[in-house]
């Protein structure tokens, strides 16, 4: 009887991790769809890139809504800070915050229960069980904080590596006599190749033009969604040149060099920590290995000559 209860917390436990596992899979592959409204006012061809969630991950958002509100925050100011951190690492969708919210409380729950059920955590003496499993919730818990900040810092850093390059396209559109906002779109569509995911910010930015938004609020829109310092400075320096009449062309191309002075920078410093970070897989696997190599013939030797050698002597 109580194998087969086992059995069940085993299999049950699979299955909602898979469930969400699938779910969260889903929302970092979403399919590509074109919005009926926005078709009718810029066509299907601007909308190649934005991106629209599936009837599964909306599935997904209403059954894990209880789930998530375990694990929400009440705060409006916590609230704000979340949706910040979405969009930065490129989440748009409703149902994103949800899963995110359900899949803290699953791992916070499912981890103890898998280090209960498979380890030999109940032998143990003492409060170290108890530790453990705290241990085990509080890492499923912060689980999903850990991932949203790796891929946050992923797709900065493309946009950061790209946007010079987007720059450089702006500048020859413009002092070609192009207008910015169709500088935007057009550079919105060359730069896809370089990098997806500015393409995508840029074609938002055309989307909120064509639709009647001002200049300065789709500019600070794209400030926000990207959370780069960069882009920001950038906004600034667009609004400041707007607003006093100045040639945009040459802030532009002020801006493209300082972004890649930085980025050669940034780059000059990744490749100085590089001897320090191979000191240590040096020191630890390298230098052992070829020191094995180099004094095991001797040893051996010592160890048959030397050794019989002076215990015979003495």
């Amino acid at each position: 009887m109580e194998a087969n209860t086992t059995y069940l917390i085993l299999g049950a436990l699979f299955v909602a991790v898979s469930g969400f596992v699938y779910g969260l899979g889903g929302l970092l592959t979403r399919r590509r769809g074109v919005r009926s409204r926005l078709q009718e006012v810029v066509g299907a061809s601007a909308l190649d890139d934005v991106r629209e969630p599936s009837e599964w991950q909306a599935r997904m958002a209403r059954v894990a809504g209880p789930m998530a509100r375990l694990a929400a925050p009440k705060k409006d100011e916590e609230i704000g800070r979340i949706r910040a951190k979405f969009m930065n690492a490129g989440f748009r969708n409703e149902s994103a915050p949800v899963i995110y919210f359900a899949a803290k409380t699953l791992l916070a729950i499912a981890l103890p229960v898998v280090l209960l059920l498979f380890t030999e955590v109940r032998e143990w003496e003492g409060n170290q069980p108890m530790l453990a499993l705290l241990a085990a919730a509080a890492f499923g818990y912060y689980l999903p904080n850990g991932v949203l900040a790796r891929l946050t810092e992923m797709r900065q850093r493309e946009l950061f590596e790209a946007f010079p390059d987007a720059l450089d396209l702006m500048i020859v559109c413009v002092e070609s006599g192009i207008s910015l906002d169709a500088a935007i779109a057009r550079t919105a569509s060359e730069i896809s190749l370089r990098s997806p995911k500015l393409a995508e910010e840029l074609t938002l930015v055309g989307l909120e033009l064509r639709l009647g938004a001002t200049r300065e609020r789709a500019l600070r829109n794209l400030a926000t969604r990207t959370g780069l310092d960069e882009i920001s400075s950038f906004v600034a320096m667009m609004l400041q040149a707007d607003r006093f009449g100045t040639s945009i062309g040459d802030s532009m191309r002020v801006q493209a060099d300082a972004l890649r002075v930085r980025r050669r920078q940034r780059a000059e410093e990744q490749a100085a920590k590089i001897p320090l970070k191979m000191l240590f897989p040096l020191i630890f696997c390298v230098f052992p290995s070829l020191l094995l190599v180099l004094m095991g013939p001797a040893l051996i030797q010592i160890y048959r000559i030397l050794l019989p050698t002076m215990g015979g002597g003495g």
